[in-house]
């Protein structure tokens, strides 16, 4: 049983899109996807959707709708996955999982998130969804209050660490501005990050609105091939590993200043991989609030518990230091469409090592780490990607 490969992808701009929903985002991007990858939809075998929804929109039965985007998809077999912000790596998993088997040889995998069209008040509402609503509903700020506690407890451990989580946000906007597909193409200094004003006021706890990724429109998609068919396409891209671990969804249940669940999850990608993290070229990471990405740099071994921001103090992770995360601007700059988060990661990294990555191009790239979770860090999707052809 071999894994898959990534043989194709499309990415729609993040923002605030003109597409009425999801079905019209699909659709943007199923059919580019096909061509990119050199095959045609009567190949594919299964469609594998992932979108988040939980009341951004009252059509569901999501998986059905790439079929109503594009008719000649509409009888093959589709499914709709769900895993919180990491829906989309979800539903990659799934298509891997779905060829590995023998079921077939070519997956369609698309993730999509309409949210600008819903109130801002609404938005916060339906993102609580992704927490346990029996202890934390009641957080102020929405889901941004959970990461709000999660930065309060990590300073109260550890000690103010604002000035660190204001420079992951200066370094991920900068990134972004060479990234087409990103929602806030827009620099920001590290003084203005680490600033409360009337244009970065506080949103929950610590952290400011440059601490906190962008609620957006899009869609991403990738095809995937088993690995003898895609002998006979223009390009492939491995996975040298994945791993998915999963935490306790209740945050009383756990020590919220560590992201255990992740760091189980990239350890076992480094096992299966025979790889540490210093043979890493790239990290595409989830930074849906710097806080997350300061962890992350723990849980992935590149500092010690309470040490993350040591990692973006000392440029470590600058696109010219050791680790490169998230040279695509990253969630915070990139956008945050729930369903379609975690395909498009695994297309910046297929981009950076087919050396398709324009502006966010990391010289050199050979493997690359793409780290989604579901959550706050409780579904965690680690994966080594590396180039075959």
């Amino acid at each position: 049983m071999r894994d898959p490969y990534i043989v194709g992808w499309a990415h729609s701009a993040f923002g605030r899109s003109e597409a009425a929903d999801t079905e019209a985002l699909m659709a943007e991007v199923t059919g580019p996807a096909l061509e990119h990858a050199g095959v045609t939809p009567e190949d594919v075998d299964g469609i594998f959707v992932g979108v988040f929804n939980n009341g951004f929109s009252d059509q569901d039965f999501q998986g059905a709708l790439v079929g109503v985007g594009d008719e000649r998809l509409s009888r093959v077999p589709a499914t709709r996955y769900e895993n919180a912000c990491a829906t989309g790596s979800a539903a990659l998993h799934g298509a891997m999982d779905f060829i590995a088997s023998g079921r077939g040889k070519i997956a369609l995998v698309v993730g999509a998130e309409k949210m600008t069209a819903t109130p801002g008040a609404e938005v916060g509402e339906i993102l609580l969804g992704a927490s346990y609503r029996k202890e934390e509903s009641g957080v102020g700020g929405g889901f941004a209050g959970l990461f709000g506690n999660i930065a309060a407890s990590y300073f109260q451990k550890y000690g103010d660490r604002s000035e660190e989580l204001a420079m992951i946000a200066s370094k991920n906007h900068g990134n972004g501005m060479g990234n087409p597909f990103a929602h806030m193409r827009r620099n920001f200094d590290v003084a203005f990050c680490n600033t409360v004003s009337e244009k970065n006021p506080h949103v929950a706890g610590p952290l400011r609105r440059t601490d906190c990724s962008l609620v957006s429109d899009g869609a991403a998609a990738i095809v995937l091939a088993a690995p003898e068919v895609a002998a006979d396409l223009e390009r492939a891209i491995a996975f040298r590993a994945r791993a998915h671990a999963n935490e306790p969804l209740a945050l009383s249940r756990r020590d919220v200043t560590r992201f255990d669940g992740a760091r189980r999850a990239w350890e076992s990608a480094y096992e299966a991989a025979g790889i540490t993290v210093g043979d890493l070229s790239l990290v595409e990471t989830h930074d849906c609030f710097t806080i997350a990405e300061l962890l992350e740099y723990e849980a992935m071994g590149l500092a010690a518990p309470g040490q993350g921001g040591r990692a973006i103090r000392e440029g470590w992770t600058a696109k010219d230091g050791r680790l490169p995360v998230n040279p695509s601007g990253g969630l915070k700059s990139k956008g945050h469409p729930i369903g379609a988060t975690g395909v498009s990661m695994h297309i910046m990294a297929a981009m950076q090592l087919m050396g398709e990555a324009g502006d966010m191009q990391i010289s050199g790239a050979r493997l690359a780490g793409v780290f989604n979770m579901g959550g706050a860090a409780v579904a965690n999707y680690a994966s080594i990607l590396e180039r075959v052809s």
